[in-house]
C-alpha cells in the first residue's frame, strides 16, 4: 500500500460518515499542498477495497451514502446483532419508522400531510428524526401558512445502506397474500351481494 493509500485509509477509518472522493481530494490537496489527481485517489480506493476483501479482516470498505466507509462483513452479523440488541434504545420506534417512510416516499412533505396519511399527530416522531439527522427541513410550502417541507438527509441513505432514493423498494416489491382481508376481490363480492 502506498503513502497516498495509507492517508486515504486513515481518513475513511476516522470519519463518522461516508467520505466522498471530493472530500478526500480536498483534504489531501490541503495536506500535501499540491493537487492530488482524482485517478490516483480512485486507484488507491481500489487497492484498499482489494486489501480488505481478505478473510483475515472482519470489516471491508464499502461505498454507501455517496462515499466510502468501513463496515463489518456479513459473517459477523450474529455477534453484531447481539450488541445492537443490547443497544436497542437507540433504534427507531415503529411510529418514527412509519413517519420516516412517509417522508422518504412523499418528499418534500409537510407535517400535516404526514398526519393525514398516518391519522395521528407526528410532532414527536418528526422531532426525533430531526435529532437523529435522518430528515431535514427542505424549505417552505407555498400553501396557506407556508408550512415547513421535510425530506430525507444523506445520513438517511447511510443509515439504510443505500446510495440513491431510487434504491428504495417500490410498492410492487411488497407481495400481498392471497386471502388478505380487505383485498379488492373480497370488497367486490360484498358489494354485489347487497
Amino acid at each position: 500500500m502506498d503513502f497516498l493509500g495509507n492517508h486515504i485509509e486513515a481518513l475513511i477509518f476516522c470519519s463518522e460518515k461516508p467520505v466522498k472522493v471530493s472530500e478526500l481530494k480536498d483534504c489531501l490537496t490541503e495536506m500535501f499542498e499540491a493537487e492530488v489527481p482524482e485517478k490516483d485517489i480512485h486507484s488507491a480506493l481500489e487497492q484498499i477495497e482489494t486489501k480488505y476483501q481478505d478473510e483475515t479482516f472482519p470489516f471491508q470498505m464499502t461505498k454507501s451514502g455517496g462515499g466510502f466507509q468501513f463496515l463489518t462483513k456479513p459473517a459477523y452479523q450474529a455477534s453484531i446483532g447481539i450488541l445492537l440488541k443490547q443497544q436497542s434504545k437507540k433504534r427507531l420506534s415503529t411510529s418514527a419508522l412509519e413517519t420516516l417512510s412517509i417522508i422518504a416516499y412523499k418528499q418534500p412533505v409537510t407535517k400535516s400531510e404526514m398526519e393525514q396519511i398516518r391519522g395521528v399527530n407526528c410532532d414527536y416522531s418528526v422531532q426525533k428524526l430531526l435529532e437523529k439527522e435522518l430528515v431535514e427541513i427542505k424549505g417552505k410550502s407555498d400553501g396557506v401558512g407556508r408550512p415547513l417541507l421535510y425530506g430525507t438527509s444523506e445520513k438517511f441513505m447511510d443509515y439504510f445502506g443505500i446510495n440513491d432514493l431510487a434504491e428504495l423498494p417500490t410498492p410492487k416489491d411488497f407481495a400481498t397474500e392471497e386471502n388478505e382481508i380487505g383485498n379488492n376481490e373480497a370488497s367486490e363480492e360484498q358489494s354485489t351481494d347487497v
